[in-house]
């Protein structure tokens, strides 16, 4: 049986929670932002010049930015599922949704008395709204853990407010120009190719939409006095291509898929006053499959037992070193139907089909937009197995 985003989140609190439980203090609220197809290079504060993310942005401005975090898998189902159990993709099986077995973040804060519930129904708005009524409804000394879930940046992005289309109306978005034309295997969202300037003022539109809503539910937590003892975490499930290599949407953009950075490439800030440095930035290469320990370290108990892959961030978070028998790792994977990525500080391996291909491999450092595909230069000879092995041990590690 698969859960549905509310079902997961609201139907098995009731369950037991495969996790030892650690002493814990006070516990945050936590709030959960949680956007589908919204790629950090679109953001403000990750460099983006021309889509207006003023809320989102002042996350940053009193909390910490991770630099490079990436998703489990380009796609948001796939990619909210690993995002809330820490498990890969190849161990939900690719799932659209979370397996009813699994353990999920709602069901391991509620076994710690936390009051949970999801807002993720509608348009920007109405998910505020539903947020904005379940804050208001919390008593005090309660901890809560809130996810407002924003589903609607889906082509052809209508019901967006007039006031937000007519920002962009004249907008020409010139970092995104010269574009790529229309690619032969473009797949999900190719009708927003043709007239690229139009989509991408569309798409801006909607992203600014969304910023209000993110910025009316920390005004509602500021409003009833518990932004500072809240930790608000803002991300997204993956990113989207937004007419980058002639494609639109995230992997599933393409024929095969890909793994572009456009599509793995998320934001993920913290805000967390008491605990946090703000306007904080973090180097180091994380994935979704981090968050589920990181969370539960923040609530004082133990990850599930269930193989997971990630570890906790926390430390990096709050600006102090890691021990140094315990460096963070170098590499980050990505899965999608039968395609696996690794990527390092420098290099990406794209393999299909266990190898079979098409296959791809760049150099980031000097081919950061990934326009030349190296995977049979001879020059990377000696980088691309010890990539491919990355992949292997891997898959046989979390596979189940």
């Amino acid at each position: 049986m698969h859960l549905s985003r509310r079902h997961f989140f609201l139907g098995s609190l009731a369950l037991p929670v495969l996790a030892e439980k650690k002493k814990a203090g006070d516990q945050p609220n936590i709030a959960l932002v949680l956007v589908d197809w919204l790629p950090s290079w679109m953001l403000g504060c990750y460099g983006g010049k021309e889509v207006r993310t003023p809320n989102i942005d002042r996350i940053y401005d009193t909390g910490v930015r991770f630099r490079n975090h990436f998703a489990a898998s380009p796609a948001p189902g796939p990619a909210r599922a690993s995002l809330l159990t820490g498990r890969t993709a190849l161990q939900l099986g690719g799932a659209e949704a979370i397996p009813g077995a699994e353990i999920h973040l709602t069901r391991i804060l509620g076994d710690l008395g936390y009051g949970c519930f999801a807002a993720d129904s509608g348009a920007p708005d109405a998910v505020a709204a539903q947020a904005a009524k379940f804050v208001d409804a919390q008593a005090a000394g309660k901890p809560f853990f809130l996810t407002a879930a924003f589903t609607s940046l889906v082509p052809p992005y209508d019901g967006v407010p007039r006031k937000h289309r007519d920002a962009y109306a004249q907008a020409m978005f010139e970092s995104c120009f010269p574009s790529d034309s229309p690619a032969p295997n473009a797949r999900g969202g190719k009708e927003m190719l043709p007239n690229l300037l139009a989509s991408l003022r569309k798409v801006a539109a909607a992203i600014s939409a969304v910023d209000e809503q993110v910025g009316s539910l920390i005004e509602k937590l500021r409003q009833r006095q518990l932004l500072d003892d809240t930790l608000v975490v803002f991300t997204s499930t993956c990113g989207s291509l937004y007419g980058r290599h002639g494609l639109w949407n995230s992997g599933e953009a393409s024929d095969p898929v890909n793994m572009y950075e456009e599509s793995v490439s998320t934001p993920m800030i913290w805000r967390w006053p008491s605990r946090l440095p703000p306007q904080t930035t973090r180097p180091e290469s994380l994935s979704a499959c981090d968050f589920v320990p990181a969370i539960c370290e923040v609530a004082g108990v133990a990850p599930p037992g269930r193989n997971l892959c990630g570890r906790s961030y926390l430390t990096l978070a709050m600006g102090k070193p890691l021990p140094k028998k315990q460096p963070w790792r170098g590499v980050v994977f990505s899965h999608l139907q039968d395609t696996d990525m690794v990527r390092d500080s420098r290099y990406k391996l794209v393999l299909r089909g266990g190898g079979k291909g098409p296959n791809e491999f760049y150099d980031l450092q000097t081919d950061p937009r990934e326009r030349t595909n190296g995977y049979e230069d001879g020059q990377f000879t000696s980088i691309r197995p010890a990539l491919a092995a990355e992949i292997a041990k891997w898959r046989q590690s979390y596979s189940a």
